[in-house]
Formats: structure tokens, C-alpha cells, sequence
């Protein structure tokens, strides 16, 4: 008879991290946070969310098509990257998994954010009369997020190298975006835009691999690189 990981977490032994899930449930060195719990793994959806929001607007970062105008991305930023990443992090809570937990709420919280600087009948934008100061406060609300970003890349050290991959990128991309900003540079800002399109690309395999890893009789497995957890 298979034994699961609610029943392991019962009897007390140590448990390695030997799928995705259990890979971002826990952290090194401390006790297993999973909980037994009859929520399906939400991770997916919130990588998902995240990673289609931002191919979206890196890719109007870097122009593509002659695009300039950042405006069709609110949609998704409201709803996917915004409202339904929130959901998946408000789910990950109950399951014990707090970097999950906390890493999708705080990006839905900065899409729903995003839009509200977007949509004209908040009136962020029209508050702004010279573009240069709107440029700059921008800026800022880039770099709150750089140190965000870093933050939680420090908590995804000893996770997998794909979420070092991931934070790791999402970091440098909000610094670059920042940068391009405060200097009103087009050629940096679309250097962060083509970063942003190659996080967008790791959220994508590792919501990927998450999915495939719930599946019983899935066609293949993606590795994430998880880290083994220390026995003390």
C-alpha cells in the first residue's frame, strides 16, 4: 500500500522534495509547512496568470509589431495577472505554503495595482502633467518591486534552480525596467521588456511542470532542479 505525504508528515519522518509541489511548499532546513489538505494544487494557475500578463506587456516593452501603447495588457492584468493569481495564492495559504502563498498574492496585488495606474477613470495618469515626473514615479513603484523580488529570490535559493531562474530574472527585470524609466530610455526599457519575455517563458515551464506532475498518467516530466532538503 502506497504511503502519502499526509501520512508521512503523521509519523514524523523527514521528507525529501521529490515533486514541484513539495519543492515550493517547503523551505531548506526547516520542517515540511505542507498540510494536508483536499485543495488541488493552484500553482499552476497563478504561473499561468503571471507568465501570460508578462509576455504580454514585455513584449509591448520591446515594441514588437510597432506597438507602443501598453493599454491592451489591463484586461489581463485585471483578471488573469491580477485576480486570478490572487486566488491562487489565497489558496496556497491553506495548503501551508507560505512562499507560494505570499509570492502569488503579492504579484496579483501588483497587476490589480498596475491597472488602477492605467485605467483613466482612476485618474493616476491625468494627475501627472509632465511625463518626466510620471516617468520617475513609475520608476519608483518598479524599484519597490525590485526589492520585493529580491526578497523573495532569497527564499527560492535553496528551492530549485528553476525558481532561482525565475526570481532571479523577474529581479533584474524590474531593476532594468526601473533604470529605463528614470532615464527615459526606450533601448533600456526595451532590454527589460526581452528579459521580461524570457521570465515569462520560465514561469511558463515550471507552471508547466507543475501541472504535468499532478497528472497521473502524464506524457512526460519536466525537472525543476529541486534541491534535496537537509537532515539536521
Amino acid at each position: 500500500m502506497s504511503t502519502t505525504s499526509a501520512d508521512v508528515l503523521e509519523k514524523g519522518t523527514a521528507l525529501h522534495a521529490t515533486t514541484p509541489q513539495e519543492a515550493v511548499s517547503r523551505t531548506a532546513g526547516y520542517a515540511a509547512a505542507a498540510r494536508p489538505s483536499r485543495i488541488a494544487n493552484p500553482g499552476t494557475l497563478g504561473l499561468f496568470s503571471f507568465a501570460s500578463t508578462t509576455l504580454m506587456l514585455s513584449l509591448y516593452n520591446c515594441q514588437a509589431r510597432g506597438i507602443h501603447h501598453p493599454n491592451v495588457v489591463v484586461g489581463m492584468s485585471l483578471f488573469c495577472g491580477g485576480l486570478a493569481q490572487l486566488l491562487a495564492g489565497q489558496w496556497e495559504f491553506p495548503r501551508g505554503n507560505t512562499f507560494a502563498g505570499a509570492a502569488f498574492t503579492s504579484y496579483g496585488a501588483f497587476w490589480l495595482a498596475y491597472s488602477t495606474i492605467q485605467l483613466p477613470f482612476t485618474g493616476v495618469r491625468a494627475a501627472f502633467t509632465d511625463s518626466e515626473e510620471f516617468a520617475s514615479a513609475v520608476a519608483i513603484y518598479l524599484i519597490t518591486w525590485f526589492f520585493v523580488t529580491f526578497f523573495f529570490l532569497i527564499a527560492a535559493l535553496r528551492k530549485s534552480i528553476a525558481f532561482i531562474a525565475l526570481f532571479g530574472f523577474l529581479t533584474v527585470t524590474f531593476l532594468v525596467l526601473a533604470i529605463g524609466d528614470f532615464v527615459i530610455s526606450a533601448n533600456v526599457t526595451k532590454a527589460g521588456g526581452v528579459l521580461g519575455v524570457i521570465t515569462a517563458f520560465i514561469a511558463y515551464y515550471i507552471g508547466l511542470s507543475e501541472l504535468l506532475a499532478a497528472e497521473d498518467m502524464a506524457i512526460i516530466h519536466l525537472p525543476l532542479g529541486v534541491f534535496p532538503k537537509r537532515v539536521a
